[in-house]
């Protein structure tokens, strides 16, 4: 029957690539409370075979030659892109341990390398780790940031080349430059002990999961020590050090609940310590500063967290302190500790925010920000002891800046703004913040940049996410450029399953209530329409990953809206992915989507699961991406679904999907002229689609 089905393929996918591609049915039928659910395409599971592969491959010519009559227009958004970076190139240099620390690119070469100078920049530089040579000869690198020892004579990093996640960790010595005999492989997280030669690593299992924690003795030989496992499949670990440097601590953490674990960084070898008892719902994460615990925490329904202090001592609840209490207006997103103040990072009306608190006065500074809509984020601030914190800011409008506050004075200090050659002048686009109601009445956020005369209604590129709680915030990306000079707007929905508007964004974004995230994106778009902005003939849409998985939910369900859709890493299979705990992510995610064995939360996954989902209807124009090594969204979730549409749909409309054959990852590749070249081509189809590639 094998070579019978192989044969068919053969025939079923002529090698002329401008006919589209009919996969084989190989009917599998499955059952779960009372409900039958046929799926045609499950054998694309079957990862290297030779049906598998030809399939795709078929696919990959397909759209090769759908997309030749855009090459001349890829090679000039290439050109485009790259003329606005600068190819050589680094980052604002970082003090630790005497030593000033920074990364540098240069032209013509994919990876950055790490340096670092001794006391200040006018010191011989030296370079720590080159990504570039560890690529030479391998079509993907990707690299964990690495870790100096405290004597700064060692460096930890971890290292992959397949795409699909999967580390091992490294340790060099940077007087000779060259790697110890350690290569442990499947490494997750790592960090240093005080005395230099300790490690501690987190491993993960088959399914991925990060869940045991080791103690390495550099150049000892043997059996590693076994510090802790986490026997929950729904908590994965995290070893990070402590930037007071006198703690390693472990973070056992899932979708709704944490609990942390700390051991003395100068007495490796004692049993880890728990901070307070692990209670479901309850999330908490762990600073350190003197004789005291700084923990952010939102138990007792505090959802938006608030802030305690513990006796290192004795952290029991009993003894917990508030020091900031929580606030239903205000998200306080993280929390840095330094010897002298600490930092507040919150989120107050869809905005990020940064306030600095000084331990000695009390004195609260907010740092302010004028635009409309924007992104912030801390730049590395590993030295415990100083009186400045940076920061890194950027809009749709402004490079990425790196900023650093003075905690006594206030005083902020500009360090650099990312350049941006090729004639790029800020002051031709601007910047808009609306909002879209939902069915519910809630006013979803949308953010809008366009350049200065376009015409209205404009062609418009409609971007989401929405799941996790991640806040999906406004940031620079000198790419759109290409599409605001040709007259496209380009928007971000920020809707509910993300962290834009604290906890109760996400909360009303998951689980039962998942279907407001779907909803609230057509909201978005009908919005963008009813104002004027576009029209559905002129709107694509576009997302990645969990935003894949919005692509196929909305596109089901108002497919006459959208004139074309990319979606990127699609998670659109999620019956079938959450039914089998042997992928990936699956256990630690029933927090996210639910658990389908469960029947409510089964219904209310099929609801809107795209791949279960797709009927005989017409669909927009679509360009579907992924990669073979994808670790988080496996390659055979978009295969699958593009075989189904292709199927059913009654349109004409193009139907793409291509497939990286060769290993790249969830973000696709890993060399930086290579992603250039991918966005070219997606921007390519847009434009296409768009009637926008004239230009």
């Amino acid at each position: 029957m094998g070579a019978m089905r192989a044969l068919w393929l053969v025939f079923a996918l002529p090698t002329v690539s401008s006919v589209p591609p009919v996969a084989p049915k190989h009917t599998q039928v499955s059952e779960l409370h009372g409900d039958k659910r046929r799926d045609d395409y499950a054998w694309m599971r079957k990862k290297g075979s030779p049906e598998v592969t030809k399939y795709l491959q078929a696919e990959n010519a397909y759209t090769a030659a759908a997309m030749r009559p855009t090459e001349e227009l890829q090679g000039r958004l290439y050109t485009e892109m790259l003329g606005r970076i600068k190819e050589t190139d680094l980052t604002v240099p970082v003090r630790e341990g005497g030593y000033l620390y920074y990364t540098k690119t240069e032209q013509g070469k994919q990876y950055v390398a790490h340096a670092r100078r001794k006391g200040g920049m006018d010191a011989p530089e030296e370079i720590i780790l080159d990504v570039n040579q560890l690529a030479e000869g391998e079509k993907f690198t990707g690299v964990g940031k690495p870790i100096v020892s405290d004597d700064a004579s060692q460096l930890l990093y971890r290292i992959d080349h397949t795409g699909f996640r999967q580390y091992t960790l490294h340790v060099r010595d940077l007087a000779s430059g060259k790697d110890a005999a350690e290569a442990i492989p499947r490494v997750d997280s790592m960090a240093w002990a005080k005395d230099g030669k300790t490690i501690f690593y987190v491993v993960e299992d088959d399914a991925k999961r990060p869940y045991r924690l080791y103690r390495h003795v550099v150049g000892a030989g043997g059996a590693d020590t076994l510090v802790y496992e986490e026997a929950d499949e729904r908590f994965v670990l995290n070893v990070e050090r402590s930037r007071s440097r006198d703690f390693i601590v472990l973070t056992a953490e899932s979708h709704t609940t944490t609990d942390v674990r700390v051991i003395p960084a100068d007495k490796p070898e004692a049993e880890p310590r728990l901070v307070a008892p692990r209670v479901d719902g309850r999330e908490y994460y762990v600073e350190h500063r003197g004789d005291l615990f700084y923990i952010r925490e939102n138990g007792g329904g505090r959802r938006n967290f608030r802030v305690v202090t513990a006796p290192t001592s004795d952290p029991a609840e009993a003894k917990w302190k508030e020091l900031v209490p929580t606030d239903a207006k205000v998200m306080i997103d993280d929390l840095d500790v330094f010897a002298d103040f600490y930092v507040l990072h919150e989120r107050r009306g869809g905005l990020p925010k940064i306030r600095i608190v000084d331990f000695h006065t009390g004195q609260s500074r907010q740092v302010e920000f004028p635009e409309p809509s924007y992104s912030l984020r801390a730049e590395p601030n590993p030295e415990f002891r100083t009186l400045a914190f940076r920061f890194r800011y950027s809009s749709p409008t402004t490079p990425e800046t790196a900023f650093e506050v003075d905690v006594i004075t206030g005083a902020r200090r500009f360090l650099k703004e990312r350049p941006v050659p090729g004639g790029y002048d800020r002051t031709r686009y601007r910047v808009e913040r609306i909002s879209a109601s939902a069915g519910d009445g809630t006013e979803v956020p949308i953010t809008l940049v366009v350049r200065n005369g376009t015409q209205l209604p404009a062609p418009l590129l409609l971007e989401g996410y929405g799941a996790y709680g991640f806040p999906n915030d406004a940031d620079f990306d000198s790419d759109i450029v290409s599409l605001l000079d040709r007259g496209v707007i380009v928007a971000t929905a920020h809707i509910r399953g993300g962290g834009e508007l604290g906890k109760r964004w996400h909360d009303e974004g998951r689980m039962k209530y998942k279907m407001n995230t779907f909803t609230d994106f057509i909201a978005c778009a009908e919005a963008l329409v009813a104002k004027g902005w576009t029209k559905p003939q002129r709107l694509a849409i576009r997302g990645r990953s969990a935003g894949g998985l919005l692509m196929g939910a909305v596109t089901n369900l108002r497919p006459d809206l959208f004139h074309a859709v990319v979606a990127d890493v699609p998670f659109v299979d999620v019956l079938n992915t959450m039914l089998d705990e042997t992928l990936p992510l699956t256990v630690g995610e029933f927090e996210e989507w639910g658990n389908p064995k469960v029947k409510g939360e089964y219904d209310l996954m099929k609801q809107y699961s795209p791949y279960d989902n797709v009927a005989a209807k017409a669909y927009p124009a679509m360009l579907v991406q992924s990669s073979l090594n994808d670790s988080q969204v496996m390659y055979f979730e978009p295969a699958k679904w593009v075989a189904k549409l292709r199927a059913l749909k009654t349109d004409k409309n193009p139907l793409l999907l291509r497939m990286r054959m060769e290993p790249a990852g969830h973000g696709g590749a890993s060399g930086r002229y290579d992603k250039l070249h991918e966005e070219a081509f997606a921007y390519a189809f847009i434009l296409w689609q768009l009637d926008a590639a004239r230009l």
